[in-house]
């Protein structure tokens, strides 16, 4: 069996995964974002299931945990959209371009890119992005995050894992099919 990391994704198959899953991550987030405006700013924080989940609506001035809060606005805007936004759109040509892109960088990559056009638009609409979700127990709590922030950490966690467990699954898929191909080559015509 062949790890799924070790194929490529075909040119034909990029296209609509891509702008699918970006249109996805899109209609979540911005719809989910626009609730939480109307719906939770100003109000108290809400907790569910003993308060593992929390609504608490935030305008984050920042990046990831408010990162970059406290600089000037025109710094922000140069490396949280501009930058940002040049560094999506790089991601997303090399995505659609490349000569060949394993399944392990592909998938991974266009959550990163789909959540990040989420955030990229507040930041373009608002100067922040909108977030209201937290989890966690007692002290020990995530940041507010949003939907778009889901899609990335999901891409992530994938790049983490398959640069964790893929190069042992390389090895073991290179070793099989040496095992194979000497059985075959003892076995005869």
């Amino acid at each position: 069996m062949t790890w799924p990391g070790l194929q490529t994704v075909s040119r034909s198959t990029r296209v609509p995964v891509l702008l699918g899953t970006t249109a996805l991550a899109l209609v979540l987030d911005q719809l989910s974002k626009v609730y939480a405006m109307t719906h939770w700013k100003d109000t108290p924080v809400m907790s569910f299931l003993n308060d593992i989940f929390r609504i608490e609506y935030a305008e984050n001035h920042g990046a990831f945990l408010s990162l970059l809060a406290n600089m000037p606005d025109e710094v922000r805007f140069w490396i949280l959209t501009v930058i940002n936004g040049v560094v999506l759109i790089g991601l997303a040509v090399y995505l659609l371009a490349a000569r060949s892109v394993s399944s392990a960088s592909f998938l991974p990559l266009v959550l990163v890119v789909a959540g990040g056009v989420g955030n990229l638009i507040d930041r373009i609409r608002f100067g922040y992005v909108v977030d209201f979700l937290n989890l966690g127990i007692g002290n020990l709590r995530t940041g507010i995050f949003n939907i778009a922030d889901m899609f990335i950490t999901a891409g992530f966690i994938l790049m983490a894992w398959w640069m964790i467990f893929g190069e042992e699954e390389k090895t073991n898929s290179s070793d099989s099919a040496t095992v194979a191909a000497a059985i075959e080559k003892t076995a005869g015509p």
